[in-house]
């Protein structure tokens, strides 16, 4: 959609097609249907929230950055409202607010759309690209690939995308789920339902603050989802309930508080379902513990062992990691460094960013700078 718009700003007649019914699918999903439509950090808070190659982005965000997302919404009149770590949703929390400011202004300027078309062929004769359906031809000088990558496929990403640039001889790196919950040993009839709040999930270098979800099957919310990116089964990772305190502090506020219950004491930081989980292990009451148990019970909250068995699969994972090689894109224009006329935007670049608002912002971006004139 906002290559379309690019496009049609630039004076050229476009169409957009989309092989399913209504634009904006994998976009009314976002955000829990809220639609976080981007994130209002620095440039260097951006390429952080980009694990995946995010560097290849200086030229698409010197051109159309986050900032820049925030003011062409608010320019069609969409309110929007900055929530915690940056992530910004339209005011109406619906993610048809933003569908339909995308939809609406293709439709002023002029573009065309041919909904519920699926693609099944491209090719090249001279100057032209040739599309075709089931029943229909097209031609164009232009072709901008914004298929997505191979994540969530009822949404309509099913990997065309990456056909296409095979086609042209183009290669495409490796597929893996990205943005995955966790698949873990861990006791998760217990936990399940349990959801925590800036706490710290960290593999190696690799360090997460964000809140987490106790799931029947493993680890979901914001921090397993961006640590996904570097695990992939038979890792361990380590959590930190209580990330603001190290373990000095929390051994005296246990002493000031002596008297209590060990399940009390630990409701200070954890909800009650996980303070009864870790003080089953213990004697009940604080000053029961010997200098062992505080320093297992110290680790514990600090630093909890979790072994990682897999992640969900690509099919039921965010977002997709690899995709088409950045090395035959121009960086400046999108545009294969092959096949003239063909630009690739989104998820279907091997480019692959945390949820957030960093996902939505790379597709947009990559979308407005493909669809530009570049002279």
């Amino acid at each position: 959609m906002m290559a379309s718009i690019s496009s049609l700003y630039q004076g050229h007649p476009t169409l957009l097609i989309d092989k399913n019914r209504r634009l904006g699918k994998k976009l009314a999903m976002t955000g829990g249907g809220r639609c976080n439509v981007t994130n209002n950090g620095s440039l260097d808070d951006l390429l952080a929230g980009i694990p995946g190659n995010g560097r290849f982005l200086y030229s698409t965000f010197s051109q159309f950055d986050n900032h820049d997302i925030m003011q062409f919404f608010q320019d069609r009149g969409v309110a929007l409202k900055v929530e915690d770590h940056g992530r910004v949703f339209p005011s109406s929390d619906k993610s048809r607010t933003i569908i339909e400011a995308l939809t609406k202004t293709i439709a002023e300027l002029g573009g065309e759309l041919a909904l519920a078309t699926e693609i099944v062929s491209v090719k090249k004769d001279d100057d032209h690209f040739i599309l075709r359906s089931s029943d229909r031809t097209w031609t164009c000088d232009k072709l901008i690939v914004t298929t997505g990558g191979k994540a969530y496929p009822s949404t309509g990403s099913t990997g065309f995308g990456y056909d296409i640039a095979r086609h042209f001889h183009m290669p495409v790196t490796d597929l893996e789920a990205a943005e995955s919950p966790l698949l873990t040993d861990f006791p998760h009839k217990q936990l399940q339902g349990i959801s925590l709040s800036d706490v710290t999930l960290s593999y190696q270098t690799h360090t997460i603050t964000h809140d987490l979800l106790f799931t029947h099957f493993g680890l979901s919310g914001p921090a397993a989802l961006r640590l996904s990116s570097f695990v992939s089964g038979g890792e361990t990772v380590f959590l930190d309930l209580i990330p603001q305190m190290s373990s000095q502090d929390i051994d005296q506020a246990l002493e000031a508080q002596r008297d209590k219950s060990l399940k009390n004491a630990l409701k200070t930081w954890l909800p009650e379902r996980l303070a009864d989980f870790y003080a089953q292990s213990f004697p009940q009451k604080v000053k029961q513990l010997t200098a062992k148990d505080k320093e297992s019970l110290l680790k514990r909250l600090k630093a909890l062992p979790i072994p990682v068995t897999g992640k969900m699969s690509l099919a039921r994972s965010f977002v997709t990691k690899g995709g088409v090689s950045l090395k035959h894109i121009n960086p400046k224009t999108l545009e294969s460094k092959t096949t003239p006329g063909l630009h690739f935007a989104g998820e279907v670049l091997d480019i692959n960013a945390h949820t957030g608002g960093f996902n939505i912002t790379t597709a947009l971006c990559t979308g407005w700078v493909a669809g530009a004139d570049h002279w």
